[in-house]
């Protein structure tokens, strides 16, 4: 195999918890992880010259070890020993820095793609096991679809398919630092954690209505006094009929779930013409497994 081309789905969060701050220095976390039809695309090509090269569509993106896609190459590359060169294409359509592991995405379809295109034989949860390595999300990005993850995001635990819903996302123009977010959360002093038991049963019920009522995101308590805006599109998308709205991740991206694809175009075309969001896009979740 001299080509190979692959999508790397964006995730969103649909409930996250912030247990506690771990002894070393990390946050115990529990989340529900939703792949939504937002994708970068990827091409792998084998070449003679040896070595790894990346282009991006993205002038401001770094192109050597900085960048996880080429981590996530030389990661399975070097531990197989692997001669031959490797060109990786990719080009960017998840805003970067916006909440929906992006980047992690982007790794995790090279380890995938680089473990078919050189045979090295590695299964799903071996790949997982090696994601790891290069970052939290990562091992999620290569399972996809619905799933709990706790720890620091890395134990994993595949859910059913949660209720087909569209997808509005909506980035503001600002820019939120994960480890403000985390430095600044009080994990012992939250008022509010999110039902993830009852969210995950809810998802076990195909019930959208309750999965969504039970939506949350602690790291909301940092983020939405130092970036107003976060709440005004929350509020925009829950005028508009979503079932729930809620900042992704660190953020600052929000979504808003609908079970109504007209009610989600209206909102999608409001926030489009208006000024609190940079970024906005309709989409969907994506499924591992095609229903019925």
């Amino acid at each position: 195999m001299n080509e190979l081309k692959l999508k790397a789905m964006a995730k969103i969060n649909l409930g996250l918890d912030v247990l506690r701050r771990r002894e070393d220095g990390y946050h115990e976390l529990r989340m529900v992880m939703q792949s939504v039809f937002l994708y970068d695309r990827i091409t792998l090509e084998r070449t003679d010259s040896g070595g790894i090269t990346v282009q991006t569509n993205l002038s401001y993106l770094p192109v050597g070890e900085d960048n996880l896609v080429y981590r996530a190459a030389k990661l399975l590359m070097d531990e197989y020993s692997v001669g031959d060169g490797l060109r990786i294409g990719l080009e960017k359509h998840i805003p970067v820095a916006a909440g929906l592991a992006g980047g992690s995405s982007d790794a995790a379809a090279v380890l995938v793609g680089v473990n078919r295109m050189f045979a090295l034989g590695l299964s799903r949860e071996e790949l997982m096991a090696r994601a790891v390595k290069i970052g939290a999300d990562v091992p999620y990005c290569v399972m996809r679809g619905t799933a709990l993850a706790e720890g620091i995001g890395e134990r994993l635990t595949a859910l059913p398919d949660a209720p087909d819903l569209h997808v509005v996302l909506a980035k503001p123009p600002v820019h939120v630092s994960t480890g403000f977010v985390y430095g600044n959360l009080q994990a012992d002093a939250l008022a509010f954690h999110p039902d993830i038991d009852a969210q995950i049963q809810a998802i076990r019920d195909g019930d959208a209505r309750k999965m969504a009522e039970r939506m949350g995101n602690v790291l909301e308590t940092v983020t939405i006094p130092a970036c107003p805006v976060i709440a005004e599109i929350k509020e925009q998308m829950m005028r508009a009929g979503a079932l729930g709205a809620m900042m992704s991740g660190s953020g600052p991206t929000v979504f808003g779930l609908f079970d109504d694809e007209a009610k989600a175009r209206d909102s999608y075309e409001e926030l489009s013409r208006g000024d609190l969001a940079r970024n906005v896009f309709l989409t969907r979740f994506f499924h591992n497994r095609k229903r019925g």
